[in-house]
């Protein structure tokens, strides 16, 4: 079994903010300001597919590069690379994308016989809002390309706070919403692949795809050093439950937890 890395590439650059408008006006360019890249790696044990029931664990590369704010804003482990659009401080929205990873029966002996997911990506909007100064809800809606051709939707709610000076906890609900061509790619059988992998055939709908909800505890070692502990738990529903896969071979029950540590490098472009 080899372990696949996935790259978050972050860029939350507001290219239509006021500040982007006042620079041009000052003769300045769009990129002109202060600037951070953030590098880091995180280690966890997940499923080793997405409704396994089996976990091992992995390695992931975490990249990010964005405009510096006016302050500190909260952020998850689950937020997707996004580019803000409109940013109000309370309210922001624009767009988001997500690299996909490919899988295929290399991932796990229990995925022989089905199709090879190809790699690919999800690109869509973004809104999330900030009702007060220690609670987020985020939403994602976004569209396949290349791995397959469903819409998929996240609904995320976080509450943080700091217990201590430097040390954050955070968590809250989540879900997850598709339409029948993410599931047909995940969790279909058609006949030929019943009769290569033994499953039962099956032909998914569109609906709920999980339900749960997810913890992080960061801690802001330095002021450009942080590292964070997190726990994810999720009940797959609807058609990714109602797979002959996950019936058969999987599980319902989805766990993630892990570590990882970042460190954030200040620039200025002019």
């Amino acid at each position: 079994m080899s372990h696949r890395s996935v790259v978050s590439i972050s860029l939350a650059i507001a290219l239509f903010s006021a500040g982007s408008v006042a620079a041009q006006e000052s003769g300045q360019h769009l990129w002109s300001g202060d600037w951070y890249l953030s590098v880091g790696v995180a280690g966890f044990s997940a499923p080793k597919f997405e409704g396994s029931s089996h976990n091992e664990f992995k390695f992931s590369p975490l990249i990010s590069v964005g405009r510096q704010g006016a302050g500190p804003r909260f952020s998850s482990r689950n937020d997707n690379p996004s580019l803000a659009l409109i940013d109000k401080g309370a309210f922001r929205a624009g767009i988001v994308g997500k690299f996909v990873p490919s899988r295929d029966d290399g991932d796990s002996s229990d995925l022989k016989g089905l199709k090879k997911v190809k790699w690919g990506a999800e690109a869509g909007g973004f809104v999330e809002v900030y009702p007060t100064d220690f609670l987020r809800a985020r939403a994602e809606v976004r569209q396949g390309i290349r791995s397959h051709d469903g819409i998929v939707a996240d609904l995320a709610v976080d509450a943080f706070t700091d217990i201590a000076p430097d040390l954050q906890l955070s968590g809250g609900p989540r879900a997850t919403f598709a339409t029948s061509g993410y599931y047909d790619a995940y969790y279909g059988v058609n006949a030929k692949q019943a009769a290569a992998s033994g499953l039962d055939p099956y032909k998914p709908s569109s609906g709920i795809q999980s339900y749960g909800a997810g913890t992080a505890l960061t801690w802001k070692a330095t002021e450009n050093l942080s590292a964070s502990s997190f726990l994810e738990y999720k009940r797959l529903a609807g058609p990714a439950a109602d797979s002959s896969l996950v019936r058969d071979r999987g599980s319902k029950n989805q766990v993630l937890i892990g570590v990882s540590a970042t460190y954030k490098f200040n620039f200025s472009l002019q």
